[in-house]
């Protein structure tokens, strides 16, 4: 136990400390009703603290581990982007508490590149206390991305300027530089795996993906068509052509809306792997009318959705705590049709296989105001890219220019002419 303490102490990049007194806990229980407790505690941490009258004392030392660990981002805090009650505590099979994060506690921890959070709980009949350190999380740079990064520095500024942006001045630089070349290795690894897909029989295919298809199923039984949101996440073709080839329920039902990639005879090739594959493929210029027709016949439209895009194409919202110009389209088509969004995203194992997963369906935001309603369901759209992203940073095309600006050129003034 010292030496796993030891080395935990090692990694620490943080700490958080908090005591509370058992008094205040047992105010809480003998005042608050139990929905409202429900509101603080998890169901699960309710349930391990019992029933008897060490209750209040289990249930202080869980509550000061929630503020020990919110104290951890003393930032987000304050600003209210994080709360005690983003912590919960629940015990691992040998009876060692293990701290639980909400989705939003667990983008943030993913962000600030925190591998996990350990706390050590204590009490007595008067107090409790709780110790709660951050984990540093540390990239692994294969070497074909360290000698690729060095040999190869093809937009290395780019990347890196971007991985800056997204994980902040809390992530320390040799961090971002082996993100960069984990990024440089897993473009290596697409390069390979594109040129040696094609020779792949179809048992080969599927037995490299493993597919979650459920949220997309059920979706396609509302009879509203599909939009996937989806990103340049892992190898997408693969995980896409592969995955979706043992469900042929679903071949010509789903169609892709994409831009033109240089050279050209890269972008025939990969259109024409698509069509063979069954799906179909739309430009993202000058197709709505068709996008709509295939929703109204309950197909599915794939739309990547994690590129700049300029005005009258996109609106500025935020992506990773900067504005960034985006396609706006997605949720225009959204609130008219009623079509479900479901993000989606794939990624690469550490084994080689690929996973291709359609999550569940983002709710729609409504508002009086069309422009706002527009502008807040497209920010929940990036954030739902956000939290793909930081599963598996280093499979997403950082290589990008994501936030480029926009020069708004202002109207000619008119000349006035006199006769």
């Amino acid at each position: 136990m010292a030496d796993i303490a030891d080395t935990a102490a090692s990694e620490a990049t943080r700490c958080g400390i908090d005591t509370v007194e058992v008094r205040r806990i047992e105010r809480l229980l003998a005042e608050t009703a139990s929905e409202d407790l429900n509101r603080i505690f998890s169901a699960q941490e309710l349930s391990d603290s019992g029933e008897g009258p060490g209750r209040a004392a289990s249930l202080a030392a869980r509550f000061a581990a929630k503020e020990a660990c919110a104290k951890l981002f003393p930032r987000e805090l304050a600003l209210g982007l994080i709360e005690p009650i983003d912590f919960s505590v629940a015990r691992d099979g040998y009876g060692a508490p293990q701290v639980v994060c909400s989705a939003r506690a667990q983008a943030l921890i993913d962000q600030q590149r925190i591998r996990a959070i350990v706390v050590s709980l204590t009490h007595d009949r008067v107090s409790a206390s709780a110790v709660a350190l951050a984990l540093a999380a540390r990239s692994a740079a294969p070497i074909a991305g360290r000698i690729l990064y060095y040999a190869l520095p093809v937009r290395r500024a780019v990347i890196l300027e971007n991985l800056r942006r997204v994980f902040g001045a809390g992530v320390p630089e040799g961090e971002i530089k082996r993100l960069a070349q984990a990024h440089y290795a897993h473009l290596w690894r697409l390069f390979g795996e594109f040129l040696r897909f094609r020779w792949l029989s179809a048992a080969q295919q599927a037995a490299i993906v493993r597919t979650e298809v459920d949220a997309l199923k059920h979706a396609l039984g509302e009879g509203k068509g599909v939009l996937i949101l989806t990103g340049h996440f892992g190898n997408f073709e693969v995980a896409t052509i592969a995955g979706l080839a043992r469900f042929p329920e679903m071949q010509g039902r789903i169609h892709f809306v994409r831009r033109a990639i240089k050279p050209r005879w890269l972008d025939a090739l990969v259109t024409r792997r698509f069509r063979q594959a069954g799906f179909g493929v739309m430009s993202k210029r000058g197709s709505l009318d068709a996008i709509l027709e295939r929703l109204a016949a309950g197909d599915v439209i794939v739309f990547p959705f994690d590129q700049h895009a300029s005005p009258p194409d996109g609106i500025e919202v935020e992506f990773f705590g900067h504005p960034a110009w985006t396609f706006k389209s997605l949720s225009i088509m959204a609130l008219a049709t009623g079509a479900p969004v479901l993000p989606a995203a794939s990624w690469r194992e550490s084994d080689g296989h690929h996973v291709l997963r359609f999550e569940e369906p983002l709710p729609p935001i409504h508002d009086e105001n069309v422009n706002e309603e527009i502008r807040r369901n497209t920010r929940a759209y990036n954030a739902a890219l956000e939290r793909l992203i930081l599963r598996h940073p280093e499979q997403w095309f950082w290589v990008h220019r994501r936030w480029k600006q926009v020069v708004r050129r202002r109207p000619a003034a008119k000349s006035t002419r006199y006769y």
